[in-house]
């Protein structure tokens, strides 16, 4: 059946998931709020929607089936479990939510009230990315032995100042790492499993008024014995693709932003050679690198058709809560280890 959807939150970020919803087979964009309603009601005059002047009005609408929340990351759980206890299903842009314990109030929200709960991570969604995960799955690499994520982007001192919640502990969740790298920390975990322990530096080189680190490298043991490196930074004039490598004894992979750089295996297939061919040139935006508005949202559609289609015929979905509860995980980790100067076991 089709499903309405209302956005809570009219920023910037609400206008892909807005797209998204168009783009979606058997989803409609029907509701949205935000803390001002003219904010609201001018992003509803542009996408064809009813703008609400809070939370309660729009979750008592009946057409509203999902709710997406579009909020700054450390205001994501009084939304989500208000649409979860108003037995909303619910969509939250990544992260879940700034702590585990938050994520954990959200999840079990969506549990208690039966509905659906889907974080945020279109870049798993990539075909170049699936490609990968396939070739991790099917034992290709041999013995794993690293997984690095690079995420080397640019931030002006105006993106900063442009709201107060930017840069913040408690809305912002951390910095570089919480707030853009977390694409990547989601893809290591998914491709390399869980991680054991961490250490890491951090620091607030090139940007002012902010809490938040502006740089910061980690170093990672997953489970399986296999070591990595995540190095993040909104410093780094003037902002280039996100890369993740994956090696093993028996295979490397580079991926830039959605084109496939490296492709390598010991024992080659045949169609290895045409995917080296087909995916060196697949980036059409700047990937967010030093615009965040330099994004597509085709992604983001794919990962909402996997929500229409787990809702609909109740089946599992690639990304659910928990899912997005362990790169917070990880981050905190990663900004508890950096902040004492101490490895940091995990789980």
């Amino acid at each position: 059946m089709s499903l309405g959807f209302g956005i809570v939150g009219c920023g910037m970020i609400a206008n892909f998931h807005a797209k998204a919803i168009g783009d979606t087979p058997g989803a409609r964009l029907v509701a949205c709020q935000s803390r001002r309603l003219e904010t609201a009601e001018a992003f509803a005059a542009e996408h064809g929607a009813k703008a609400y002047p809070d939370l309660e009005s729009m979750l008592a609408d009946d057409e509203v089936d999902v709710v997406t929340i579009c909020t700054p990351s450390g205001a994501h759980l009084v939304p989500a479990v208000a649409a979860a206890e108003a037995r909303k299903h619910v969509i939250v842009e990544k992260p879940l939510e700034v702590t585990t314990d938050r994520c954990d109030a959200i999840i079990a929200a969506c549990q208690k009230n039966g509905v659906t709960l889907s974080t945020i991570f279109p870049s798993r969604f990539h075909d170049s990315s699936i490609l990968l995960k396939n070739a991790v799955d099917e034992q290709r690499f041999g013995t794993l032995t690293l997984g690095d994520a690079y995420v080397k982007w640019f931030r002006t001192q105006e993106y900063y100042d442009s709201g107060q919640w930017r840069g913040t502990w408690e809305l912002d969740g951390g910095g570089a790492l919480m707030n853009q790298a977390i694409h990547s920390v989601d893809l290591l975990l998914w491709l390399m499993g869980d991680v054991a322990e961490v250490s890491a530096i951090g620091a607030t080189l090139a940007h002012q008024r902010i809490e938040v680190e502006d740089v910061i490298t980690a170093t990672l043991k997953f489970e399986n014995g296999a070591l990595g490196v995540i190095e993040a930074t909104t410093a780094a004039f003037p902002g280039m693709l996100k890369k993740i490598e994956i090696h093993g004894s028996a295979g490397s992979v580079v991926i830039e932003e959605e084109d496939i750089k490296v492709w390598q295996f010991a024992t080659e297939k045949p169609d290895d050679q045409a995917i080296i061919e087909k995916y060196a040139s697949m980036t059409e935006t700047g990937g967010g690198a030093a615009d965040p508005s330099a994004i597509g949202h085709a992604a983001h559609a794919k990962q909402f058709a996997d929500v229409v289609n787990a809702i609909n015929n109740q089946t599992q979905l690639k990304i659910n809560g928990a899912e997005g509860r362990r790169s917070v995980e990880v981050i905190m980790a990663i900004y508890e280890a950096a902040k004492t100067g101490k490895r940091i076991a995990i789980g």
